[in-house]
């Protein structure tokens, strides 16, 4: 008869136990200090941003994303850090630069940063890629504008600030 309430008071402790690190985790994900700097844009629509952390032995990777839209145009604004950002830094430090008639991959610097702007011209579509550390990006791209136009779009977010709040290592 005794053990029904010890049996319950055990599960009931089992179970705090077990919730109890996920929601403290959940709490302090490391893309959430990048998410008030995914900022609204003037004039556009943007969804709510969004973000992921994971963490396995040897590597981690976090992700902060968000997209907005206006009319037929879309862009979309994420910061990458870890694994990811690193493979996807390579074009920038081997300084491609690609030109044809149909558009063009530049390297550049940028209020202090290492920049790759592409820009299809047919598409009217473009990404630039800020390296904002050895593991860390800002990842722009839009459709539907003009490279002045989206790099201007792109320069509006806080690119000193998103290095700052990049999870460290």
């Amino acid at each position: 008869m005794m053990l029904k309430p010890r049996y319950r008071i055990l599960c009931f402790l089992v179970a705090l136990s077990v919730l109890s690190p996920f929601s403290s985790v959940r709490a302090d994900q490391a893309f959430q200090r990048l998410l008030p700097l995914l900022i609204d844009l003037a004039g556009w629509q943007g969804k709510k941003p969004d973000g992921m952390s994971m963490q396995m032995s040897d590597t981690s990777m976090t992700t902060a994303t968000r997209e907005y839209t206006r009319d037929s145009a879309r862009v979309q604004a994420a910061v990458l850090v870890g694994q990811a950002a690193i493979g996807a830094l390579a074009p920038i430090e081997s300084g491609m630069n690609i030109q044809t008639p149909d558009g063009h991959v530049t390297p550049a610097t940028m209020h202090g940063m290492q920049v790759l702007k592409h820009y299809n011209n047919l598409e009217k579509s473009g990404t630039l890629v800020v390296g904002l550390g050895k593991d860390v990006l800002f990842h722009f791209t839009f459709d539907g504008l003009t490279e002045e136009e989206g790099v201007a779009l792109a320069e509006k977010f806080d690119w000193k600030a998103l290095q700052a709040a990049a999870p460290a290592k």
